[in-house]
């Protein structure tokens, strides 16, 4: 067997990274300001990823790279959604980015370097590895949001998401650290062994236990580190608050399951209770304190935090039923997101920001169409039928009830409930209040399908027969089979 043949798993990434390499590259001599052939190339590059994905999917499970790299069907299947979610965050802000002279070859470089740190996240088997894709998807993620060097709030947003991440990886690493010392190893599967087998310092172990969770709920961005996501959402264009709130959720999901369930399963019992009162805390601030909110970015990064809770859930629950939830409830969030900060981003122009709550009053008087799109994406976040959001809220809720948590499951729909007001007062703005400006939408016809097609799959996913069963089913096969057979 040839030495390229035995990488083929890893074939996306190292495609990923030259393509990357080569459109830094050709970038260079790109002097037309809208970048045509340089948009082009990214896109080409997604798809050629996703065609390189599927094409090298084996049954079972591929680790290369001593153990540190794993290839099976949950991570090809978050690899997919990570494709999809960046390919649809470049078509929704092409137009905004160009309008404020950012739709540079750096932001596009910058947005390719942090899918592939996603990507080495969703397939690290190893918490070096882990770690270094957190790192790097972190650090273009930084560079991104204070892409607009004259903005104050973007500087100050870079600031604060900067120090903030760099404290919770301080965390991450020193909780490392401990169940190295604990275990004497840094291999996911290896710390399990040693778990299930007894460690002789049980204290240090559980010790480390607790930084590690604390760095991982600061990536999640759930209660009570969760002060970086309303600055960063507010303060960094809305092109990059967009990226930060799709795809790296879900490789942050892989990222706790491979270190909670694949490594640290043994601890549930002690990591479960953690979970329980991270989703507690932040169903409660998320959906309260999204109610005081004007503007609808900060709104949004409330809601985000309220929407980890409840994925949350789905990991606490400590099944593959589960597990599948979850998953299934990240992918329908990151969907519903786009979509709302595509609108977000339509509704803006040069000069102007489309970003309080009262610059969607009266929006079905000026364009009926785009009002209804954001009608579906808010009753889809709200959890209300006939959306998938409700169903992906039901879904969770089943597993948490299936676990003996009732009364988790109880507080989960109250908490639902105060959120909805905040989703539905947009609807009321919409459709009951007077437009500030009869100034028509102007978008590309790339961009005005994809938004209809985003926001009309909320209902075609459970409308079609079979569709939501489909992927709801994808979603905890995924998950069994990559846990089963590690």
């Amino acid at each position: 067997m040839s030495f390229l043949s035995t990488l083929y798993p890893a074939y996306a990434e190292i495609f990923l990274l030259v393509m990357t390499c080569a459109i830094l590259i050709v970038d260079l001599f790109v002097t037309h300001k809208d970048r045509t052939l340089t948009y082009l190339l990214v896109q080409f590059t997604l798809l050629g990823c996703a065609m390189i994905t599927v094409a090298t999917h084996q049954p079972g499970v591929m680790h290369l790279f001593h153990n540190m790299f794993v290839d099976d069907l949950m991570s090809d299947v978050l690899k997919l959604l990570s494709y999809l979610s960046v390919s649809m965050a470049l078509v929704y802000s092409r137009s905004y980015l160009l309008t404020r002279g950012l739709f540079s070859g750096e932001y596009m470089v910058l947005t390719l370097f942090s899918l592939l740190g996603m990507m080495v996240m969703i397939s690290a088997s190893h918490f070096l590895t882990l770690y270094l894709g957190l790192e790097l998807l972190s650090l273009c993620l930084y560079a991104m949001v204070a892409l607009e060097r004259d903005s104050t709030a973007a500087t100050e947003a870079a600031m604060k998401y900067f120090i903030l991440g760099a404290l919770a990886s301080g965390l991450l690493l020193y909780g490392m650290s401990m169940l190295y010392g604990a275990t004497g190893s840094l291999d996911v599967s290896t710390v399990s062994d040693a778990i299930k087998r007894g460690v002789p310092n049980k204290e240090l172990l559980v010790f480390g236990l607790v930084f590690v969770v604390a760095g991982l709920s600061f990536k999640l961005g759930a209660v009570p580190f969760h002060m970086w996501v309303p600055d960063v959402y507010h303060g960094a264009p809305t092109a990059v608050a967009m990226l930060i709130g799709s795809a790296p959720k879900l490789a942050v999901f892989a990222f706790v399951m491979r270190i909670l369930v694949d490594g640290l399963q043994p601890l549930m019992e002690h990591w479960s209770a953690m979970l329980m009162i991270m989703a507690v805390l932040s169903m409660a601030v998320g959906n309260i304190a999204a109610i005081a909110q004007t503007n609808i970015k900060r709104m949004l990064a409330y809601s985000t935090i309220s929407h980890m809770g409840f994925m949350l859930l789905g990991i606490l629950s400590g099944n593959i039923e589960g597990y599948g939830a979850a998953m299934f409830y990240n992918v329908v969030y990151v969907l519903m997101n786009l979509g709302a900060f595509g609108i977000i981003m339509l509704l803006s122009r040069e000069g102007f920001e489309a970003d309080t709550l009262e610059d969607f009053k009266g929006l079905n008087q000026r364009s009926p169409w785009l009002a209804f799109m954001m009608l579906l994406l808010m009753f889809s976040m709200a959890g209300i039928p006939p959306t998938v959001g409700f169903f992906a809220k039901f879904a969770v809720l089943q597993a948490v009830i299936a676990a003996g948590y009732m009364w988790i499951a109880v507080v989960a729909v109250l908490f639902s409930l105060i959120g909805a007001y905040y989703y539905l007062r947009i609807v009321k703005l919409m459709y009951f209040d007077a437009p500030e400006s009869y100034e028509p939408i102007k978008m590309q016809p790339d961009t005005g399908l994809l938004i209809s097609i985003n926001s009309l799959s909320l209902l075609a996913l459970v409308l079609i027969p079979g569709t939501l069963q489909t992927l709801m089913s994808v979603c905890a096969v995924s998950v069994g089979q990559s846990l089963l057979l590690h």
